[in-house]
C-alpha cells in the first residue's frame, strides 16, 4: 500500500504542467526583486525616469541628497523607510500633498520608491550650524528638555540627541535646513500637513518663536 501511494504521488508530480512550475519560479523571483536596490535608486535620483516624465531628483535635492537651500530638504542619510512613506503619502495626497512631489510620486512604483530610499540612506548629510542666540540657547533647551509648561516633550526623546532619528519610526532631522524644518513645523501647526498626528499636536502648542529657535538648533545637530 505504501509503495502504491508513493508511486501515485510521484505520478501526480510528473503530470504538473511545466508552465505551473515556471509560474511558481516567477513568483519567487518577484519576491526577490522587492528588495531595495540602491544602484537602481541612484539611477533614478541622478537621471530621473524618462518614460514617466520624472526628472532627476538631484535637480531640486542636490547631489547625493544635499540640497542647496531650505526650499528643498536635504535627503542624504534619511532612513529609507521614511523616504518610502513620504513618497507614498505624496502619491495618496490624503495627509500630505505637494504640487511638485505628488505628480512625480503618483507615477512611481513602490519598488522605485524603495530603491530611491535605499540610495539616499547611504549618503552623508552636510551639517550646518545654528546661526542665532535663540537657536543655540532656546532651541537647545527645547530640543533636549521640551517645554514642560506646554506639554511639549523633548525632541530628542524621539529623534535622538544628534537628530539621527529611529529607522521606520522617526525621521532623521539633524543637519536639516532650518528654513525647511520651520516650514514643516508650521505646516503641522496649521494643519496643512496631516501625516504626523503627534507632530501636529506638539507644533500646535509651540509659539512661532519657539519653532524658529528649535529649527535653527536642529540645523547644527550632528
Amino acid at each position: 500500500m505504501k509503495l502504491k501511494f508513493t508511486l501515485s504521488v510521484l505520478s501526480l508530480l510528473l503530470t504538473i504542467p511545466a508552465s505551473t512550475l515556471s509560474l511558481a519560479n516567477t513568483g519567487a523571483e518577484a519576491v526577490a526583486q522587492t528588495k531595495p536596490d540602491a544602484n537602481k535608486g541612484e539611477a533614478i535620483y541622478t537621471k530621473g525616469i524618462a518614460d514617466k516624465n520624472i526628472p532627476a531628483c538631484l535637480s531640486c535635492h542636490g547631489a547625493n541628497g544635499n540640497s542647496g537651500g531650505g526650499a528643498n530638504p536635504k535627503l542624504a542619510g534619511q532612513h529609507s523607510a521614511y523616504i518610502f512613506k513620504q513618497l507614498q503619502d505624496f502619491k495618496n495626497k490624503q495627509d500630505r500633498s505637494s504640487p511638485i512631489m505628488s505628480p512625480y510620486a503618483a507615477n512611481m512604483t513602490e519598488q522605485q520608491m524603495k530603491d530611491v530610499g535605499a540610495y539616499l540612506a547611504k549618503q552623508t548629510i552636510k551639517i550646518g550650524s545654528a546661526k542665532t542666540v535663540q537657536g543655540i540657547e532656546l532651541g537647545q533647551k527645547i530640543y533636549r528638555g521640551g517645554i514642560a509648561s506646554k506639554g511639549v516633550p523633548a525632541c530628542a526623546a524621539c529623534h535622538g540627541p544628534t537628530g539621527a532619528g529611529i529607522p521606520a519610526q522617526f525621521a532623521r532631522i539633524g543637519g536639516q535646513w532650518s528654513d525647511y524644518t520651520k516650514a514643516q513645523l508650521m505646516a503641522f501647526k496649521n494643519e496643512n500637513r496631516k501625516n504626523g498626528p503627534m507632530m501636529a499636536t506638539i507644533a500646535a502648542r509651540m509659539s512661532d518663536k519657539e519653532i524658529e529657535a528649535v529649527s535653527d538648533y536642529i540645523a547644527g545637530l550632528k
